[in-house]
């Protein structure tokens, strides 16, 4: 006999690409993760109606809406998606918190540091996720793992980078992402937030940053690409890398880390995999080893396919969802959770206070 689930009703207000991912997550975490919730497609929410009605008929959702004030105010919704333009992300954060809701929210948190301050207050008391979903990658969690058990020691150098080449097209239309309204900067908040957060959950908080940001296209009203070194409490050094004119990477979001022990590089265009060197094997038998992280025994072996059957993208959302729905169930802390989104805003805060300045900008720890 099954157990009983409490439903969840869930209110998703966006239907592009990631609302598209969003849906897939909400409609396949409970067929991988082993939670005592129904999730209740309730509400999707969008602007285009033709496209929003095929959009809930696809993925399942019963209603939909475009005004996503009419998602928040339902009494019958208790958890609300934001995945939207980056400017509403505070003021829809907070009128969902108001009303009770759980709020999970795509990354960047907020256009400021200040809209994400705001946040984080006025969520105090509900459960909150920041959709930083390449935590989730099984292979980026393992390094998680090397690296809490010792085996690269202290960090000399960390290194990360997030390169895609779409920006090198002058003759795509351009989107939200290229409005600063909308979008508050460029690259900053699209992938530097990306690329940040993964740095603060594997090597710690940062210190201090020094930067430039470049547009290559004249005229356009958004950065192009960030370049910064970076200072991290544990005593290492670093940069931090974002571009959209990373010609040769669809989606490169990668990083490397050095220490005394060992060294570990990971590469999303390659995401099943992680490579090690351990600097503790005779020195005849030193190489690197590229490491297929499908196994039970690494992280979400046991929720996805058997060894050697690799996972994809959407994967990453599901598991960031089906870990944010077991520490609920548990009562739980849940990272990354809005603090962590604001430590993120910190940290690209100090970033384009550099590139602004041309000096070192100190970050809170």
């Amino acid at each position: 006999m099954s157990r009983p689930r409490r439903e969840l009703r869930v209110g998703l207000l966006g239907q592009g690409f990631m609302g598209k991912a969003h849906s897939n997550a909400f409609a396949q975490v409970g067929r991988f993760f082993d939670i005592p919730f129904r999730l209740r497609l309730s509400v999707l929410c969008g602007r285009d109606q033709l496209a929003l009605e095929r959009s809930a008929d696809a993925w399942g959702w019963e209603h939909t809406a475009t005004d996503w004030r009419e998602v928040v105010e339902r009494r019958d919704i208790d958890l609300v998606d934001i995945a939207l333009p980056n400017y509403l992300h505070a003021e829809v954060a907070v009128a969902a918190a108001n009303a009770g809701k759980m709020v999970l929210c795509e990354k960047p948190l907020a256009n400021t540091l200040e809209e994400a301050r705001i946040m984080v207050q006025a969520c105090q008391g509900v459960p909150t996720m920041v959709w930083f979903n390449y935590r989730r990658v099984p292979a980026i969690a393992y390094a998680k793992r090397l690296i809490d058990d010792g085996l690269v020691g202290q960090v000399f150098h960390y290194r990360g980078t997030y390169q895609q080449q779409w920006g090198t097209d002058t003759s795509r239309p351009l989107t939200w992402k290229m409005d600063p309204a909308q979008a508050g900067h460029g690259v900053v908040g699209d992938l530097l937030s990306h690329a940040v957060d993964l740095a603060l959950f594997l090597n710690g908080p940062l210190e201090q940053v020094t930067a430039l940001t470049k547009t290559f296209v004249p005229g356009r009203p958004v950065e192009d690409a960030v370049e910064s070194l970076a200072t991290f409490a544990n005593g290492s050094i670093g940069s931090l890398e974002a571009t959209r004119f990373g010609v040769g990477f669809r989606n490169g979001n990668s990083f490397e880390i050095q220490g005394v022990k060992g060294m570990l590089r990971f590469h999303l265009e390659d995401l099943n995999r992680l490579e090690f060197f351990d600097a503790q094997d005779p020195a005849g038998l030193q190489g690197t080893r590229n490491l297929l992280v499908t196994d039970p025994q690494h992280p979400y072996g046991t929720n996805f396919w058997r060894p050697g059957h690799i996972i994809g993208y959407e994967h990453t959302f599901i598991a960031a969802l089906g870990d944010f729905l077991t520490s609920l169930s548990r009562s739980e802390p849940f990272h990354p959770n809005f603090e962590d989104g604001l430590r993120v805003q910190q940290v690209l805060e100090a970033v384009l206070r550099s590139a602004e300045s041309r000096q070192w900008e100190g970050i809170p720890v």
